[in-house]
């Protein structure tokens, strides 16, 4: 039943309206992007053609504060976006995610067309707070302060049929100099481990053959409610699951990354070998002063009880270049890590000041100059690594579950891609029978370059899946919807409610 407040904001639209969401960020800000894009569905809004660069009835930004040059990112989007809604009778613009809950008030002053600014905490708002902004014709400034729904509970857009992400907690406890992600997201906030599964289970009989566990700091699992082995326990249990056939996780932080998860790693089937597990930097003096509370001894021995456990995982990283204070010894210990470790890939960064962060008003920062030389070292020695480490793939046989969209050039060079279980991208040469994203094949791999790999023999075998077919019904029932959608009375808030539970940019 609507009640009479819910009448008074509901919408009597004929024809269709569009919204588009622009993400930027992190693993966390694409999950609220398919809750964000859920909301506005469940409300009657249609997705806008791909492409429509801001041609939509409703356009949100999903932002991130991490970046030093966030705020200017978004106000020149913004602005580009003010000619087009004066143009357009009925256009709304909302702001939300990182920044928004940083910079409040701001976001209107800087940008007056903006109709809605919301925060972390309050994604589920977002139908009503466009429709008041509306029905007042002035905007909507609501910051939450603490969560006021787990994003899991609320509709979803997912853009993958056959994988999902799946939040298990939200927030972080960690106090690392760099990061103003614990500031924004709040202190961390787990999920019941039977709600956990409950989605899952869900998504599995969706079709979904794959997920991936998501966290600001995923392996601290278990703080909140008590039990320091609940995040090895949860992937466990992800191995009962009948039908999900691969489980991911990121991002962990190896101050929590115990022996119980490496063997349930180990020991759980469907939990892949791959492994990303943040450095940020080699150096004992650097990772104190970001407040990192391991040190290089303690990193390179998980990854060697990973090596021992699981031979074959692929581990990636996360590496900052030019942190305040960073000598060319400091630099040098970074190497040695990289060198020691043997990434299959790192992320790596140049050090930006976070408005609001310890390290973004320490002394010694360090010149661009240098930061520049130090970052090509790296990423050159990573380079080389990464190649060989993928020639070491040459010759090996590899289940490949089928994607969709990750090879740029597959139509001009008649070939699919694909994700091996260790996440390695393998474009493969398309088979005669038909073959869909969630498929699984099998192939040999027969040429590494640092970034992919290519089986360019025959497909050794095909698997047709669940994933895939759900995948095909999903697209056959996206082309037959109608070129637009009546918008008649939208739900005003959240949804239905579902039950409670209890409690990231896995900048970790």
């Amino acid at each position: 039943m609507t009640s009479s407040s819910d009448r008074s904001l509901a919408v009597d639209v004929q024809g269709s309206k569009t919204y588009e969401v622009r993400t930027y960020g992190c693993q966390m800000n694409v999950h609220d992007s398919e809750r964000l894009s859920g909301l506005l569905e469940e409300a009657g809004y249609v997705r806008a053609p791909e492409g429509s660069d801001g041609d939509a009835d409703v356009v949100v930004f999903n932002t991130c504060a991490v970046r030093e040059n966030a705020d200017n990112k978004l106000y020149g989007n913004l602005g580009h976006l003010a000619p087009k809604k004066a143009r357009r009778p009925g256009m709304q613009i909302a702001v939300g995610g990182c920044l928004a809950q940083k910079d409040r008030d701001t976001i209107v002053k800087k940008a007056p067309w903006v109709d809605v600014v919301f925060g972390t905490h309050n994604i589920g708002k977002l139908p009503v707070l466009l429709e008041r902004a509306r029905v007042q014709e002035e905007a909507q400034v609501e910051i939450a302060e603490s969560l006021e729904a787990f994003p899991s509970t609320l509709p979803t857009r997912r853009e993958s049929a056959y994988a999902a992400w799946v939040s298990i907690s939200v927030g972080c406890n960690n106090t690392c100099t760099f990061c103003i992600v614990p500031a924004l997201r709040g202190k961390e906030k787990d999920r019941r481990p039977g709600d956990i599964l409950a989605e899952v289970e869900a998504l599995v009989a969706e079709g979904v053959s794959e997920i991936t566990l998501l966290g600001q700091n995923v392996n601290a699992y278990g703080s909140d409610i008590g039990d320091r082995e609940a995040f090895s326990k949860l992937l466990r249990a992800c191995g009962r699951i009948d039908g999900l056939e691969r489980v991911r996780f990121t991002s962990p932080h190896p101050r929590d990354f115990t022996d119980d998860v490496i063997a349930a790693m180990a020991e759980t089937p469907n939990v892949m070998p791959q492994l990303h597990m943040p450095l940020q930097s080699g150096s004992d003096t650097v990772l104190k002063a970001m407040r990192r509370s391991y040190r290089q001894e303690r990193y390179l021995g998980i990854i060697e009880k990973v090596r021992t456990a699981i031979p074959h995982a692929a581990i990636s990283t996360d590496i900052i270049v030019g942190f305040p204070g960073e000598t060319e010894e400091d630099f040098e210990q970074t190497l040695h890590v990289v060198r020691e470790a043997r990434f299959a890939q790192a992320f790596t960064f140049q050090y930006s000041k976070r408005p609001g962060t310890p390290a973004a008003t320490m002394e010694n920062q360090i010149p661009k100059k240098v930061v520049q030389e130090r970052y090509e070292r790296l990423v050159a020695l990573q380079e080389k690594i990464s190649w060989e480490e993928n020639k070491k793939q040459v010759g090996r046989t590899l289940e490949l579950m089928v994607a969709e969209g990750e090879g740029r050039k597959d139509d001009t060079t008649h070939r699919l891609s694909g994700r091996a279980p260790d996440n390695r991208l393998v474009h493969f040469t398309k088979p005669e029978q038909q073959v869909r994203p969630g498929d699984v094949v099998t192939v040999e791999i027969t040429y590494a370059a640092p970034h992919h790999l290519l089986a360019e023999g025959a497909v050794l075998d095909v698997r047709r899946t669940r994933a895939g077919d759900a995948w095909e019904k999903r697209n056959a029932a996206e082309a037959a919807k109608p070129a637009g959608v009546m918008l008649g009375l939208p739900k005003v808030g959240v949804p239905e409610p579902l039950p409670v539970v209890t409690g990231g940019c896995a900048v970790d």
